[in-house]
């Protein structure tokens, strides 16, 4: 009798133990943690929530559902190895609205980098990453593309003789699939970083067939378009830049999610971070989309618009941009955010009209127009942050009319100096992209009226009557 009922409580632990297998802790929207309770109260549990996060424990079907059918992007959670890594990450107090003392003044070095950009070399870098069949983070050949991609960047640097310049693997806790990162050591402010990122890992339905090429071979092959271009220039920066391939993002934004917050925890100053998540389908009008949610830098956004007006405004490297919202966890910046640091996301079309074939066999190039000109745009502007982000004193400055201009703001008004040029139009512009106002044929000094603007970070744009665009970031409080 003792023995049977030892076997049925054997039995028992082993039943709940395998019914608990494929559950797993994680972080997400609050919101969303009681709906996906409410439609399936048997496979998650909301452990605790703080403001607007909950940190749960879920298995694959509640976590499926999140993933294609509640947010707009992105899996939807975060993936943690424990309870209490779940707790802790919703109760870490994060940095918002950061001033960033960023400048724009390296015309000459960006205007010949971006020059350098080649849409075929990021096109047949897609195309073979698509090649591999799958990159799902369970797979032989995720860690094989990986691998391959090490191979890749490592002949990039041995061609270029440098010796400040290494490329790591980075293994994993939630994940068999390693991430990537290259480093190029800065020659005065080591222990400052500027980062940009993309994922390495695709998904479908069927773990054997997932091409990804947009989602996210796309952004892999324009970071490696960004790393060929600095290495060709000989660019060696002030701070330390950083590239990364990150594992596991389709799953809960694993890779970036353990090695952000390891950068956290040896406190590491890492300035600013810039993801590409896809960025070859244009889906919209515009072609970079800016994503605004909460926990993106304002500033971050702002400058990115500031390098947008300074440098694609008109002429050979043009190019427009927007705003969209891409919710709770939807690619890896939202890692470096959640860990304090300021992200930004710019993304390939608004997300009411993003590559509706993500996730799907047919994430192929060929359904992208077997060319990559819309990526060409990012690796640009990825190239302008780094390259502006973290310049150092050796590199040539061009001539600039920044420091020419005065602004200053009182009594809701905006108060500006131009010296002795004509301004021909001057444009406020907020964090999301969006024109607020615009004031033509204006004289060299004068005031605007920011009475009908709320509170908050704002860009002025002067265009004077020789060609020039000068911006300045301004806080209205």
């Amino acid at each position: 009798m003792k023995q049977k009922l030892l076997s049925i409580l054997t039995l028992a632990l082993f039943s709940q133990t395998f019914a608990q297998a494929d559950k797993f802790y994680a972080t997400t929207d609050a919101e969303n943690a009681n709906e996906l309770k409410a439609k399936f109260p048997d496979d998650i549990e909301i452990i605790s929530t703080n403001n607007n996060s909950a940190a749960v424990f879920l298995n694959k079907k509640a976590a499926d559902f999140l993933h294609h059918n509640v947010i707009t992007h992105g899996p939807g959670y975060v993936y943690k190895s424990s309870k209490e890594e779940a707790v802790s990450a919703i109760s870490r107090t994060k940095k918002s609205n950061r001033i960033l003392d960023f400048t724009i003044d390296q015309d000459a070095i960006v205007n010949a980098a971006i020059a350098k950009v080649s849409a075929d070399n990021i096109k047949n870098h897609i195309q073979a990453l698509e090649n591999y069949g799958t990159r799902h983070h369970t797979t032989v050949k995720a860690k094989t593309a990986v691998q391959d991609l090490k191979t890749k960047w490592q002949s990039l640097i041995t061609a270029s003789g440098r010796t400040d310049i290494s490329v790591r693997v980075v293994n994993h806790v939630g994940t068999t699939m390693p991430s990537l990162i290259l480093t190029i050591n800065g020659t005065t402010s080591p222990n400052e970083y500027i980062i940009v990122g993309a994922h390495m890992d695709s998904i479908t339905n069927n773990v054997n067939n997932a091409p990804g090429a947009d989602d996210d071979a796309s952004g892999i092959a324009t970071v490696s378009e960004m790393i060929r271009v600095l290495l060709n220039i000989n660019y060696k920066p002030a701070k330390t830049v950083e590239f990364m391939a990150y594992a596991a993002e389709e799953i809960g934004l694993v890779g970036s999610s353990e090695i952000a917050q390891q950068y956290a925890l040896d406190n590491k100053n890492v300035v600013s971070f810039v993801q590409f998540d896809m960025t070859n389908y244009k889906g919209s009008s515009k072609d970079v989309y800016l994503t605004t949610d909460s926990y993106n830098s304002n500033d971050l956004n702002l400058f990115l618009i500031e390098l947008m007006e300074h440098y694609n405004k008109t002429g050979t490297h043009a190019f427009t941009y927007g705003n969209t919202i891409c919710n709770y966890g939807c690619s890896d910046h939202f890692s470096w955010a959640n860990n304090g640091y300021d992200a930004a996301f710019p993304f390939e079309a608004s997300f009411s009209q993003y590559n509706p074939n993500i996730h799907t066999v047919n994430d192929k190039l060929s359904n992208m127009g077997n060319n990559a000109t819309h990526a060409a745009k990012f690796a640009k502007l990825g190239l302008e942050f780094i390259i502006e982000t973290a310049k150092g004193a050796f590199l040539a400055v061009s001539e600039s009319d920044n420091n020419s201009v005065e602004i200053f703001v009182k009594d809701k008004s905006l108060n500006y100096k131009l010296g002795k040029k004509t301004v021909e139009s001057v444009s406020i512009i907020d964090t999301s992209g969006r024109q607020l106002l615009e004031s033509k044929n204006l004289l060299s000094f004068g005031t605007i009226d920011l009475n009908k603007i709320n509170k908050g970070f704002y860009l002025a744009v002067f265009r004077t009557k020789s060609g020039k665009v000068i911006t300045k970031k301004f806080v209205l409080e």
